[in-house]
């Protein structure tokens, strides 16, 4: 199992949410509200205010996936999201252990019933 984060742009979401949902294999995803400021090298604030007020608003989005359908979601993430500018955003995927519905109490691959 893999975790899917990514870091996109608020207007991506609708049509992101649309591509994943027709994605065979699909298990869902957490969407959680973000705040975040490019790398200092890359963006020069012009004041103490902007320096201070340098956030701007990001979707931060959750997957928990079996690893075949990973890299379609990735792809698909990265497709939809990227437009070619500074504060696009970051996808990354870490390895999962071990995961547990809560609903089934028991441990193992992401399968519902």
């Amino acid at each position: 199992m893999k975790e899917i984060k990514a870091i996109i742009r608020p207007s991506k979401l609708p049509t992101l949410r649309e591509k994943l949902r027709t994605l065979p294999g699909f298990p869902g995803m957490t969407v959680s509200k973000a705040e975040g400021c490019s790398a200092p090298h890359l963006h020069s604030p012009a004041n103490l205010k902007e320096e201070l007020t340098d956030y701007t608003p990001k979707i931060r989005i959750e997957i928990v996936s079996p690893d075949e359908v990973c890299d379609s979601i990735v792809d698909t993430i990265i497709h939809v999201a990227q437009i070619g500018q500074i504060g696009d955003g970051l996808v990354w995927v870490t390895d999962i252990s071990r995961a547990v519905f809560l609903y089934k109490s028991v441990a193992g691959p992401l399968e519902r019933p």
